[in-house]
């Protein structure tokens, strides 16, 4: 019976998020009868501490990165977009409203706030909020001066005062973005998102009126207008994205270059961080982007969304955000590696229940000192062996001090620490007792636990990279084999053949069965990045022996779901991102494909040229775009440059 992945919630966490995991064959975590670091997902609303992120093993995920309240914290915004700003121009980041800090910047507002009344006659509009607030509390629009009255840290902005209107009501975007990796920087957006509308029609003269100006459901939902049907808008107050494209189609106007803007102004937003976020690939984050669109249709960032409200207050929310969360595990891409959690203690339980296994003679066994002092606890006997175990594991994936001496390492790849889990090294010893058959490994193939995606899974075929990692030695290449698929569910029962996918589509994997001897072994080899290390030592690359292939870059998929990859968008922003982020090399390419987005060919929207092979390789990157209705690939009707 294969092993169940476990969530763990803090608080008692998003009630959409244990619905859906549960709905997926997951298992909540208990603390009464698991131990503390016995689950997969760790998921809250608030951030992790930073030790939190040195203890992770191989098969855990945090939903939060470290350190990206840089962008997070409405003032932190501010001075970071007023840095890149002054670095790469005003005309590349002009899509976010004056702003000061104050009080702070209180003498700097003052003298703009006269220039612009001397300028203009009368004073422009002002929106003042908290910089560590949401939820649309404690924010207030102002024209005098004189209204301008706060007892924190707040920031001020100029308010866009000819926002697009839709019956007369005011609304705005909100786009949810999920950062893979910020080593190397990858980013996808989701195709759905939600129309926040204001329940009342927009009006100038009344500044005070929040059902007008803020567009927040958590204020909008109290308004005496939010169950009354309005024109156009309907009841409540949120669209779909897929009914606000359907409404721009319905009026001619069209919105790839619309889209195209909004996806600059996320990839743009995300470079003034993403070098100074430690690497941890065992993390993903979900970000609510808010966008405003003006009458010339020119999107405006707002405000950037650390743990973007999951409450189901409607039918859309459901529809939106319970999608959202299922591609969201999707594209965490759980693998059979993560049931080692649960399956070394099935496989050790039975044969050696004192874990008293063989090691390589160099390296001191962290099992020699290791006595059973979980027959303390008041436990079963099962739940003794599964502490025994989770300790091993754990001991075992932290670093092991070697007489570098004795050994040698074979082969290093420093890209491999990207990918999941996250192996810091890749180390095989001269003193090394077992020697791997091949033939009999080959032989036991007979035996497979396929990989299937769950019947809830919104992702239809495997997406994942399969090209061969380069100078990796063959028992992690049998490790890595697990990786061949976004495996979501785990089945309940080992299988001897290969499944198909409705449609066809099959999402399978042949795995070696791995012995207890093996898998301390193997673990001993392994050890977690040091996430906050500022060392400039950097190890050694041999190259591989026999090898004389070209270095093939990790290539993310296109899609999961309803998650389209944003970044990287072509081989050179792939190349730019793979050590240290070429922000420089970013930018000119976001100019480039801005500029063919805005001057191509109608006619060529979704028609693919003759005999043009849709390959994802070194060669010849692709990606889809993002929100447009069929995302079709870049390729097939951008002029080349």
């Amino acid at each position: 019976m294969a092993a169940s992945l476990v969530f763990r919630l803090h608080d008692r966490g998003p009630k959409l998020v244990k619905e859906v995991l549960l709905e997926r064959g997951w298992v909540e975590y208990d603390e009464d009868k698991r131990e503390e670091d016995d689950w997969n997902l760790y998921w809250r609303v608030s951030a992790f501490h930073n030790s939190e992120y040195h203890n992770l093993l191989p098969w855990q995920r945090f939903n939060h990165h470290p350190q990206t309240a840089g962008i997070t914290r409405k003032d932190h915004l501010a001075r970071n977009l007023r840095r890149m700003r002054a670095t790469f121009g005003s005309a590349l980041y002009d899509f976010s409203p004056t702003v000061f800090i104050l009080p702070n910047d209180y003498i700097r507002f003052l003298a703009e706030y006269n220039r612009l009344r001397l300028m203009r006659g009368l004073s422009a509009y002002w929106i003042c909020k908290p910089v560590d607030l949401s939820r649309g509390r404690g924010i207030f629009v102002f024209e005098d001066i004189k209204d301008l009255i706060y007892d924190c840290s707040v920031i001020v902005q100029r308010y866009i005062s000819n926002p697009l209107l839709i019956s007369g009501y005011k609304f705005d975007l909100r786009i949810y973005v999920c950062v893979k990796s910020f080593h190397p920087l990858t980013v996808y957006i989701h195709q759905e998102g939600l129309v926040r509308f204001a329940t009342e029609k927009y009006n100038l003269s009344s500044l005070h009126n929040l059902y007008s100006h803020l567009t927040n459901t958590s204020i909008n939902k109290f308004g005496p207008f939010y169950k009354t049907k309005k024109e156009r808008v309907g009841q409540g107050c949120k669209w779909t994205l897929s009914e606000f494209r359907h409404f721009l189609h319905s009026q001619d106007i069209g919105d790839v270059f619309l889209w195209q803007k909004i996806n600059n102004i996320v990839t743009l937003t995300l470079l003034t961080i993403a070098p100074s976020v430690p690497s941890c690939p065992n993390c993903v984050e979900l970000f609510g982007f808010d966008i405003l669109i003006d009458n010339r249709f020119k999107p405006w960032l707002l405000e950037v969304n650390y743990s973007p409200a999951l409450n189901m207050d409607c039918q859309v929310d459901i529809t939106v955000k319970k999608g959202l969360i299922s591609d969201l595990i999707d594209l965490m891409n759980y693998t059979l590696v993560d049931s080692l959690r649960e399956r070394a203690y099935q496989r050790k339980q039975p044969k050696q229940p004192h874990f008293h296994a063989k090691y390589s003679s160099h390296v001191k066994s962290p099992l020699s000192k290791f006595k059973e002092t979980t027959s303390q606890k008041q436990r079963s006997g099962i739940q003794s062996s599964q502490a025994q175990t989770l300790l091993l594991l754990k001991r075992l994936c932290q670093p092991v001090k070697v007489n570098r001496r004795e050994s040698r390492p074979h082969a290093f790849i420093a890209e491999y620490q990207r990918n999941l889990p996250p192996v810091g090294s890749n180390n095989i010893y001269k003193g090394r007792p077992k020697k791997i058959n091949t033939t009999a490994a080959n032989t036991h193939k007979e035996k497979t636990l396929n990989l299937i995606l769950s019947s809830h899974s919104r992702t239809n075929e495997s997406e994942v990279n399969k090209q061969r990692c380069l100078g990796l030695a063959p028992w992690l290449e049998e490790v890595r084999s697990l990786h061949v698929s976004d495996v979501t569910r785990l089945g309940d029962t080992e299988t001897e053949a290969d499944t198909e996918l409705s449609g066809g589509r099959g999402v399978s994997s042949s795995i070696h069965d791995i012995s207890p001897r093996e898998l301390g072994s193997r673990l001993s080899a392994h050890k977690l990045p040091n996430i906050h290390s500022r060392s400039n030592h950097k190890p050694v690359r041999i190259p591989p022996e026999r090898s004389t292939a070209p270095k093939v870059h990790h290539i993310p998929p296109p899609r999961v779901g309803d998650f389209i990859r944003t970044f990287p968008f072509n081989l050179a922003t792939l190349r730019a991102s793979q050590h240290k982020l070429e922000i420089k090399t970013v930018v000119q390419e976001l100019h480039k494909l801005t500029a063919q987005v805005a001057t191509m060919d109608k006619k060529l929207w979704g028609k693919e040229e003759d005999g043009k092979k849709n390959k994802v390789d070194e060669e010849d990157f692709d990606s889809l775009l993002w929100g447009l209705k069929d995302t079709p690939l870049l390729s097939h009707f951008l002029k080349p440059s």
